[in-house]
C-alpha cells in the first residue's frame, strides 16, 4: 500500500518479528504518523463525523531540563486516554502547553550569571529567561514525542506568549475590577534564599530538626492571681525562638483550666493538663497553688524576655496543649493565626526581618543575623538572663521552598491578595467541587480540606521574570485605579509587544495627567512585582480553552499529580469561578508520584532514578508506555530493573501473541468462515468478546492496569496456552484451503484485528507495526479505525461451561503427561496415547468429543473407558505410549503409518497429500 509502514522500514512484508527492535524502530513509525498526519486526520474525521467532543485539558509542564519519568507517566496516562476516545469517534484535539515564567528559570539564569545577576539589566534578564524557556521547550516536545504521545506540536499554548500574557492581566484585571484583590501586609510564607513571597501551592514539607524550648514571660501585675511574696512567669513553648523579637502578645485558650505550680525560679503559670510536659524536665511541684479559667486571664501583662518591651495576655479559640502548656507566643507579623489575633486586639503587625531573612537593625542583640542561626543565640541570652526554663530539640514537619528546598519563614509584607471570602468564594468553591468527579474519589476529600482551609492567596512575587501586576496606586492614598479603558489598553499593548512592555513604558506613558479619584492626588506608584506563575497556569482555561477556537469552554478532564490539589487544580478553580462561576473541569484525575522498587522517592542522591530516555535507548518508548499502564496510578508507582524486566517479558508475550496471529493469516483469502466454525473456535471467539467488554469498560473508567492485566492473561491463557497451541495441528497440517483451516484464519483474523487495535492506545508502536501486517484492513493507520465492537452472537454461558470442563481436564491430563516426560517415558506429548476412565456422567459429555479430544490434549490417541462404579472418582487418567509410528509431516503416531501408498504419512495426511 503506498506510505506503508513496512516500506518506511524496509520490513519484509510477511514476517512480523519475534524481536522488536523498538528502540531502533520506533522512529519511522514516528515518520509515518507525521508524514500521513495520522492524529491530524483522526481529529478531523471525528469531527466531521460529528464525533462527540471530548476535552482533555494538558496541565503545562514547566520549561525547565529534560523530561523526568514523571513527566512520562503524566503525558502517556494523557495519550491513553486521547487516543481510546478517538478510537471511539470521539472529538480529541489534544492541545500541549509550557508553563514559562516563574522562579525556577530565573534561578538557572542567575546561576549561569554568576556575580553579574546583581547588576544584569531586568531586559536582558528577561530575555535570557525566555531564551532559557524555548530552548527546554523544544527540548521537552521532541522528548514527548518520541514517548508517541498525539497532539498539535506545532502550536502548543506557551504562557510567554503575547497572547497568552495578555489573557492573565485580561484575567487578572477582572477579579480586579470584581473586588476581590486587595493590598495588605499580612504574614505570608518567605523564601529568604529565593528573596520572595511563596504561594500555599509553592510550599513542601520536609522533616527539620529545630530547638524546643520553654520560655518565662514574668508577670507585672499579679492582682488577678491569689498568689503574693513570689515571682510570677508566664511560660510558652516553642521552636521557632527565632520569631520571640517579633513577639507582642500570649494567647490561652478562653475555656481551659489554668495553674500556677512552684518550682526553683518561682510559680509559673500554665495549663493544668501541661504539668506532665515540663515535671521530666525540670523540678515542679505538681500540686497547683491556684487554678484560675483562661478568660480570666485576658489582659494580664508580662515582661519580654529580652527586650524592654510588655506583652499582654490574649484569649484565642486555636490553642492546643500538645507538646507545649497550653500558652502561645504571639508574633503578629510572623504567623496567620497570630496575624488575626494582631488585628483582633490591634497590634502592629511587626516583622523585624529583611528580606533575606536577616534581623533588621532596630532588633537589640541580634541585628544582621540570620534567623535560623540567630537561634543559637537567642537561646543562650535567655538562658544567660534566666528567662530560659528547658531547651532540647525536636524532629518535625516544617515548610520548605518548592524550587531550593531550603526553609521558609512566616514575614508580614506588603502584598497584593486574592480574598477568598469576598462575594463568598471559598463557600463557592467548596460548592463547585461537589459538582466535579474526581479520580480517585479521595481527591474530593483532599481538595475540599485544602479550599477550606485555604488563606487568601498571596499573588505577588518579588521577581524579575513574570507577568508583571499592571496596577497603579495612589502614593498618597493608596488607592487602586481600576479604570477600564487603562485595562483595554494594557491588555492590548501586551496582546502587541508582550509584557515586557510594562517595564518598558513610564508611569506618563499609562497614566497623562490622570488624578485620583480618591484624594485628586497625581502621584501614583506603578506596581513592580510579578505575578504567582499559579496565576498564569491557572488561566489556562481560559487563554486555551475559551480562546482556540478547536477545543472550548469548559475542558471534560484536567488530569495531574495529587500535588496538584494544592497546585493547578484549586488555582484553575478559582480563577474560573470568580470570572466564569463554576469548574473549568468536569472531570478530575489524579495520579501518584513515581518512586523506586523499595517504595523511595527518586533522588540523584540515592542513584535511584531512572529517565525515560534510558529505558527508550535500551527497550523502547513501548516499554514506558506499558508500565504506565500496569501499574495502579492512583497510589505512588513504582519503578526498578526488576520491574522493567518483568514487564519486558510480558512485552514479549504479547507480541509473540500478535506475531502467531498475523505469521497465520499470510495465505488467508479474507472471506467468511462463519458457518464453519468447530466449537473450539465459537469458544475463542466468544473469549474475544469477554476480552473487548472487559478493555472497552475499564478504558471508559480509567482503569488502564484492568486493561493490561486483561490483555496480558488473554495472550497468555486463552491464546498461546490453550487456544493457538490446539490450533497448531489444524494450521499446519490441514489442506491450505479446507474448510477447517480457513474457519480457524478467520478466527485468527478477527482476534489480531480486535487485538491491535485494543492495545494501541497502550502500545502505539507496536499496534501501528502489526497493523501494517494485517491484510485486508480498512486504514492506513491503526488510529484512524474504531474499537472493535461487542458481538453478542458469540457469548455463550452453556458453552463456557462445556469448555470450563474441558480446560478443567486438558490441565489434569497435562500434569499426567509432564510426570511421564519428567520420568523419561515419553519425550514429546504425541509419544503419548492417554486412556481415561471416566463415570457415566462424564462419560456422556466426553462422547460428543470423542474425535476432538487428540487435538485438545495434543497426544497421538485417546482412549475412554468405563470407570469401575465401584470407585467414587469422577475420572483415571493413564498416560502410555502412543501405538503404531511417527507420521514425519504431522508427527502424530498412528499404526497406519508405513501400510499406506505414501509409507512415512498417517492416513489424515495421505488423504491432504493425494487431493
Amino acid at each position: 500500500m503506498p506510505g506503508d509502514y513496512r516500506e518506511t522500514l524496509n520490513l519484509p512484508k510477511t514476517d512480523f518479528s519475534m524481536k522488536a527492535n523498538l528502540a531502533e524502530r520506533e522512529p519511522a513509525m514516528l515518520e509515518f504518523w507525521k508524514e500521513h498526519r495520522v492524529y491530524e486526520n483522526l481529529v478531523d474525521n471525528n469531527r466531521a463525523l460529528g464525533g462527540e467532543r471530548f476535552i482533555l485539558h494538558d496541565g503545562p509542564p514547566y520549561a525547565n531540563g529534560h523530561i523526568h519519568i514523571g513527566h512520562a507517566l503524566n503525558k502517556i496516562l494523557k495519550d491513553i486516554i486521547v487516543k481510546y476516545r478517538s478510537m471511539l469517534g470521539h472529538y480529541c484535539p489534544f492541545i500541549p502547553g509550557w508553563d514559562c515564567h516563574g522562579l525556577p528559570i530565573e534561578l538557572q539564569v542567575d546561576k549561569s550569571l554568576g556575580k553579574e545577576k546583581e547588576h544584569v539589566d531586568i531586559f536582558k534578564k528577561r530575555q535570557l529567561c525566555r531564551a532559557y524557556a524555548e530552548k527546554f521547550i523544544n527540548i521537552q516536545r521532541d522528548e514527548f514525542i518520541r514517548l508517541g504521545i498525539f497532539g498539535y506540536w506545532d502550536n502548543p499554548y506557551i504562557t510567554m506568549s503575547n497572547d497568552y500574557e495578555a489573557t492573565i492581566v485580561k484575567e487578572f484585571f477582572s477579579f480586579v475590577k470584581n473586588g476581590y484583590v486587595y493590598r495588605g501586609k499580612k504574614p505570608v510564607y518567605w523564601c529568604p534564599s529565593c528573596v520572595t513571597a511563596l504561594a500555599d501551592a509553592e510550599v513542601e514539607y520536609a522533616d527539620k530538626e529545630s530547638p524546643s524550648i520553654f520560655v518565662a514571660f514574668e508577670v507585672i501585675e499579679q492582682e488577678k492571681l491569689s498568689i503574693k511574696g513570689l515571682p510570677v512567669y508566664i511560660v510558652i513553648w516553642t521552636t521557632t525562638p527565632w520569631t520571640l523579637p517579633a513577639n507582642l502578645a500570649l494567647a490561652v485558650h478562653p475555656d481551659f483550666n489554668y495553674v500556677g505550680v512552684k518550682t526553683s525560679k518561682g510559680v509559673l503559670i500554665l495549663v493544668k493538663e501541661a504539668i506532665k510536659n515540663l515535671k521530666d524536665k525540670i523540678d515542679i511541684d505538681e500540686t497547683p497553688l491556684f487554678e484560675i479559667k483562661g478568660s480570666e486571664l485576658e489582659g494580664m501583662v508580662a515582661r519580654h524576655p529580652f527586650i524592654d518591651r510588655v506583652s499582654r495576655v490574649v484569649l484565642a479559640d486555636f490553642i492546643e496543649i500538645g507538646e507545649g502548656t497550653g500558652i502561645v507566643h504571639i508574633a503578629p507579623g510572623h504567623g496567620e493565626e497570630d496575624y488575626e489575633v494582631g488585628l483582633k486586639y490591634g497590634l502592629d503587625i511587626y516583622a523585624p526581618v529583611d528580606a533575606k531573612g536577616r534581623f533588621i537593625e532596630e532588633v537589640p542583640y541580634f541585628s544582621g543575623e540570620n534567623v535560623f542561626k540567630a537561634n543559637k543565640l537567642i537561646i543562650e541570652h535567655m538562658r544567660e538572663n534566666g528567662s530560659l526554663i528547658w531547651e532540647g530539640n525536636i524532629t518535625h514537619s516544617y515548610p520548605h521552598c518548592w524550587r531550593c528546598k531550603k526553609p521558609v519563614i512566616f514575614r508580614a509584607t506588603t502584598q497584593w491578595f486574592i480574598s477568598m471570602n469576598h462575594q463568598d468564594l471559598r463557600h463557592r468553591a467548596l460548592q463547585e467541587i461537589d459538582k466535579v468527579r474526581w479520580i480517585p474519589s479521595w481527591g474530593r476529600e483532599r481538595i475540599y480540606s485544602m479550599v477550606e482551609k485555604r488563606p487568601d492567596w498571596c499573588l505577588s512575587r518579588q521577581r524579575a521574570w513574570g507577568v508583571p501586576i499592571t496596577l497603579f496606586v495612589c502614593k498618597k492614598c493608596g488607592y487602586i485605579i481600576k479604570d477600564e479603558q487603562l485595562f483595554s489598553k494594557i491588555g492590548e499593548l501586551i496582546e502587541k509587544k508582550g509584557s515586557d512592555v510594562w517595564f518598558r513604558l513610564n508611569l506618563d506613558d499609562f497614566l497623562p495627567d490622570y488624578s485620583c479619584p480618591e484624594c485628586g492626588s497625581k502621584d501614583f506608584n506603578k506596581e513592580k512585582d510579578i505575578l504567582d506563575v499559579w496565576f498564569d497556569s491557572g488561566v489556562s482555561h481560559a487563554a486555551v480553552l475559551e480562546r482556540n477556537p478547536m477545543i472550548g469552554w469548559p475542558a471534560d478532564m484536567y488530569l495531574e499529580g495529587s500535588d496538584q490539589h494544592r497546585g493547578w487544580f484549586q488555582s484553575s478553580l478559582i480563577t474560573s469561578l470568580g470570572n466564569k462561576g463554576r469548574a473549568p473541569y468536569k472531570i478530575v484525575l489524579t495520579h501518584g508520584f513515581t518512586v523506586d522498587g523499595q517504595g523511595r522517592k527518586m533522588s540523584k542522591s540515592l542513584g535511584n532514578v531512572i529517565a525515560p530516555q534510558e529505558i527508550i535507548k535500551s527497550n523502547g518508548a513501548d516499554i514506558v508506555r506499558l508500565w504506565v499502564s500496569a501499574e495502579d496510578y492512583r497510589d505512588d508507582i513504582k519503578l526498578s530493573q526488576e520491574i522493567l524486566s518483568r514487564l519486558t517479558e510480558a512485552y514479549r508475550k504479547i507480541r509473540n501473541t500478535l506475531r502467531y496471529l498475523l505469521g497465520n493469516v499470510y495465505d488467508y483469502d479474507g472471506k467468511d468462515y462463519q458457518a464453519h466454525l468447530l466449537e473450539i473456535d465459537r469458544w475463542a471467539m466468544m473469549k474475544l468478546q469477554k476480552l473487548i467488554k472487559k478493555v472497552k469498560t475499564a478504558y471508559e473508567n480509567f482503569e488502564f492496569h484492568q486493561v493490561f492485566h486483561a490483555i496480558h492473561n488473554f495472550c497468555v491463557t486463552d491464546m498461546s496456552a490453550f487456544y493457538l497451541d490446539i490450533l497448531k495441528d489444524r494450521l499446519y497440517t490441514f489442506k491450505a484451503d479446507s474448510l477447517d483451516r480457513r474457519a480457524a484464519q478467520w478466527v485468527l483474523y478477527n482476534i489480531a484485528d480486535s487485538l491491535i487495535k485494543l492495545i494501541a492506545p497502550i502500545l502505539s508502536f507496536t499496534a501501528e507495526e502489526a497493523w501494517q501486517y494485517l491484510p485486508f484492513k480498512k486504514t492506513e493507520s491503526v488510529f484512524l479505525d474504531r474499537l472493535p465492537e461487542l458481538d453478542e452472537s458469540f457469548i455463550n454461558d452453556e458453552l463456557e461451561a462445556k469448555w470450563e470442563k474441558l480446560i478443567e481436564l486438558r490441565d489434569k491430563v497435562n500434569r499426567s503427561i509432564e510426570l511421564k516426560r519428567q520420568e523419561k517415558f515419553i519425550g514429546n506429548s504425541l509419544e503419548s496415547k492417554i486412556v481415561l476412565q471416566v463415570n457415566k456422567k462424564l462419560k456422556k459429555f466426553l462422547s460428543q468429543y470423542v474425535d476432538f479430544l487428540p487435538f485438545l490434549f495434543i497426544v497421538s490417541q485417546v482412549e475412554i473407558k468405563d470407570l469401575s462404579d465401584q470407585l467414587d472418582e469422577e475420572f483415571i487418567i493413564n498416560v502410555e505410549r502412543a501405538e503404531g509410528q511417527k507420521c514425519q509431516r504431522c508427527w502424530n503416531y498412528s499404526p497406519m503409518v508405513g501400510k499406506l501408498e505414501i509409507q512415512d504419512v498417517c492416513p489424515r495426511c495421505y488423504h491432504v497429500l493425494k487431493t
